[in-house]
């Protein structure tokens, strides 16, 4: 997409436009993580949690790249111990939280396999458009080690039948197979998943960024509450919105007759 400027965080650029934030992955030639991956993700969630630019990020693979994430750079455990296993670990569980709490939607564009890491990476997202050819699998097993997404994809709705048989196989499933299970929103042809993300991201973009950060803000906070308690502190939240220019000129949009289907 033409961009109104673009800033690097080594394997992954953000695009700016029109409140859209593409933001691409490109670590040739499978997108695998390392540390220092990780170090860039979250410099990256650093500049979009500061930023009022971006309104909706979508985070794609880049075009030379054979995986939207190719799970973990198994290089990095050759020479590991429990030890430094461990504060690998913690680096990543201070990451990956940080950037599943990015107060804007965040739109998956899965053009291609996601393995491992890139199935967490996916789930923290908002929404998941998958290409109908893209694979997905949790091979950790086959290295002598367990994968951690398991609650995550039954909180997503995964069924639990389904995420103990790719955790105890490694074996890869189709988009098709996770799009019926609840894990994807839209399986598209891969030529689709780009533009698509754009569109809706585009549609997400016009929104008030105040607006779609609370929303982004309660939707996380919910995750660890029951229904009516969620339910109570979203009508809190709302309730501090109901001034802002925002929420004045969406009722007044909408009792003029602009907005109404």
């Amino acid at each position: 997409m033409p961009s109104e400027r673009t800033a690097e965080f080594g394997s992954f650029t953000l695009a700016v436009d029109s409140g859209v934030g593409l933001v691409t992955f490109e670590r040739p030639p499978v997108n695998s993580f390392r540390v220092s991956t990780y170090e860039e993700l979250l410099a990256l969630t650093e500049h979009l949690e500061s930023s009022r630019d971006v309104r909706a990020v979508v985070l794609a693979a880049g075009e030379q790249s054979r995986c939207w994430c190719g799970g973990a750079d198994v290089n990095d455990f050759a020479d590991m111990d429990s030890e430094s296993r461990a504060e690998r670990y913690e680096f990543v569980n201070a990451v990956i939280p940080r950037f599943a709490r990015l107060e804007r939607p965040v739109i998956a564009a899965i053009s291609g396999h996601t393995i491992g890491i890139g199935i967490m990476l996916a789930a923290v997202c908002d929404i998941r458009i998958a290409a109908d050819t893209a694979q997905f699998a949790t091979p950790e097993i086959n290295y002598g080690l367990i994968a951690g997404t398991s609650r995550i994809l039954n909180f997503l709705g995964v069924p639990e039948g389904l995420v103990r048989e790719l955790a105890y196989t490694g074996r890869r499933a189709s988009a098709q197979e996770l799009g019926e299970a609840g894990f994807l929103g839209h399986v598209v042809p891969k030529e689709e998943v780009l533009t698509s993300a754009l569109a809706l991201a585009t549609d997400i973009a016009a929104k008030g960024i105040d607006i779609l950060a609370t929303r982004k803000r309660v939707f996380v906070e919910h995750e660890q509450m029951g229904w009516f308690e969620a339910y109570r502190h979203a009508q809190k939240a709302s309730s501090a919105l109901v001034g802002s220019d925002d929420a004045k000129a969406g009722v007044a949009a909408f009792l003029s007759g602009e907005s109404r289907p």
